[in-house]
C-alpha cells in the first residue's frame, strides 16, 4: 500500500470511529445496516409469495394464459395461500427487525424485550411499522440494559430468575404500551402528513418534484398508502377527461429500484450482491417494489438515488406527455405495458421513463457505493469486529 493509500485508509477509520458527527452519521448507518440485513431472507420469502399469491400475481395471469379466462379453482386456491402476505409484513418483518435491534444492543434479553415493545408499536398503527420496529427494537433492549445495570451482582443466588423475568416483562409490558399509545400514532401521522405533501404537489403542478416526498415514504412501506391513498383517486379523476394520467406512474414506476439494485449487483457488499439478482426479478416482473427497500434501509444514503431516479422518471412523463389509463397494481414492467394506451408513441415514452429513471438511479447509487471501494471495506475481515463494536456504541447511544 502506498503512503498516499495508507493516509486515505487511516482517514476513513477515523472518519468511522471518532467522535465527529460524520462519524456518528456513519455508526449510525451501520447500525441500521446490522437491523436490516440478517432478514434481508425473510423479505425474500415475502416477496415471493406476494408476486407468486395475489389476484394479479404470476400464478393467476399463468392459469388466465392457459385457461382464456380467469381461472376460479386457481383463484381460490392462491386467495387461501395469499391469507399469509398481510400477517407477514404487518407482524413478522416489524418484529425481526425489532429483534434484531434489541439483539445488536442487549443480546437475547434485548432482543425479547424489543420483540414485545414492537408488538405495541404495530398495533398502534394502520402501516407497516418498520420504521417504529427500527426506533423501539434498540431503545427497549437499552432501557432493560440499564435497569439491570442498577442491580448487576447485588441479587442474592436463587432469585436471579425471579428477577431478570419479572424486570423484562414489567419494563417489556409498559414500553408496548408507550409504542402503542405514542410511536404507532406518531407515525400514522407521518404518512398522513406524506400524503397532504404529494397532493399540495399535484395540485400545484410540480410533480417531478413529488418524488422528495414518494420515495423516502416508499422505502418506509407506506407505498400503498400513497399510491391508492392519493394518486389512484386522483388520477382516476384525470383519466376521466384525458384518458390517461400520469400519476399512475410515479408511485409505480419500477426504474428507480430497478437502478438500484442494479448498483447493489455490481459494487454492494457481499450479503446485499448475493441477494440483488433475485430481487430484481422479483421487483421488475413480479412488481414487488418491497423487496428493494430492505437493499435502502441496509444503506439510507441511497435514498438519494431512488429520489433522483424517480424524478428523471417523472420527468420525462410531464415533457412527453407520458401517462397509463389505469393504476399499475403491482408495479411490474408487465403492468406499465398493460395499461399504457394504445400508440408507439405511448409505449416509446413509458419505456424511456423506466429506463431513464433505471440508469440514473443506478448511476448516483453505484457513486454513494463508491464503485464497490465501501464494498470491499465492508467485507473485509479485519473490519467485522470494528463493525460489532461500532453497532454496539450506536445502540447504546441510540
Amino acid at each position: 500500500m502506498s503512503f498516499s493509500e495508507a493516509q486515505a485508509d487511516s482517514k476513513i477509520r477515523k472518519n468511522r470511529t471518532g467522535p465527529g458527527a460524520g462519524a456518528q452519521v456513519q455508526r449510525l448507518g451501520r447500525f441500521m445496516s446490522a437491523m436490516i440485513m440478517p432478514n434481508i431472507g425473510a423479505f425474500v420469502a415475502w416477496g415471493l409469495i406476494t408476486a407468486l399469491f395475489i389476484p394479479d400475481g404470476w400464478v393467476n395471469k399463468l392459469a388466465e394464459t392457459f385457461n382464456g379466462a380467469p381461472n376460479e379453482g386457481v383463484m381460490e386456491w392462491t386467495a387461501g395461500i395469499a391469507l399469509i402476505i398481510g400477517p407477514m409484513i404487518t407482524y413478522l418483518l416489524p418484529l425481526l427487525i425489532g429483534y434484531s435491534g434489541g439483539h445488536l444492543v442487549y443480546g437475547t434479553r434485548g432482543a425479547v424485550i424489543a420483540a414485545v415493545a414492537t408488538t405495541g408499536v404495530i398495533v398502534g398503527s394502520d402501516v407497516p411499522m418498520f420504521l417504529g420496529a427500527m426506533i423501539i427494537g434498540p431503545f427497549a433492549a437499552w432501557c432493560l440494559k440499564v435497569l439491570e445495570s442498577l442491580w448487576a451482582g447485588k441479587i442474592k443466588p436463587g432469585f436471579e430468575m425471579l428477577i431478570d423475568n419479572f424486570s423484562l416483562g414489567i419494563l417489556g409490558g409498559l414500553l408496548a404500551l408507550l409504542g402503542q399509545a405514542i410511536v404507532g400514532p406518531i407515525v400514522s401521522k407521518g404518512v398522513e402528513w406524506a400524503g397532504q405533501g404529494v397532493d399540495y404537489l399535484v395540485e400545484h403542478s410540480l410533480l417531478p418534484l413529488a418524488s422528495i416526498v414518494v420515495e423516502p415514504a416508499k422505502v418506509l412501506f407506506l407505498n400503498n398508502a400513497i399510491n391508492h391513498g392519493v394518486f389512484t383517486p386522483l388520477g382516476t379523476a384525470e383519466t376521466e377527461g384525458a384518458g390517461k394520467s400520469l400519476l399512475f406512474m410515479i408511485e409505480s414506476n419500477p426504474g428507480p429500484g430497478l437502478g438500484i439494485l442494479v448498483a447493489f449487483v455490481a459494487f454492494g457488499p457481499r450479503m446485499l450482491k448475493a441477494a440483488a439478482p433475485g430481487a430484481i426479478v422479483i421487483h421488475l416482473f413480479g412488481g414487488i417494489h418491497e423487496i428493494y427497500f430492505p437493499f435502502v434501509l441496509a444503506k439510507p444514503k441511497l435514498i438519494i438515488a431512488a429520489i433522483l431516479g424517480g424524478m428523471t422518471g417523472v420527468l420525462v412523463g410531464v415533457i412527453f406527455n407520458g401517462g397509463l389509463v389505469a393504476p399499475a397494481s403491482p408495479g411490474s414492467i408487465f403492468s406499465w405495458m398493460a395499461f399504457t394506451p394504445p400508440g408507439v408513441g405511448n409505449y416509446l415514452v413509458m419505456f424511456t421513463q423506466v429506463l431513464l429513471a433505471a440508469a440514473v438511479s443506478f448511476i448516483v447509487a453505484s457513486f454513494l457505493l463508491g464503485f464497490g471501494r465501501e464494498a470491499n471495506r465492508d467485507n473485509a475481515p479485519e473490519d467485522e469486529a470494528a463493525v460489532a463494536a461500532e453497532s454496539e456504541t450506536a445502540g447504546v447511544s441510540a
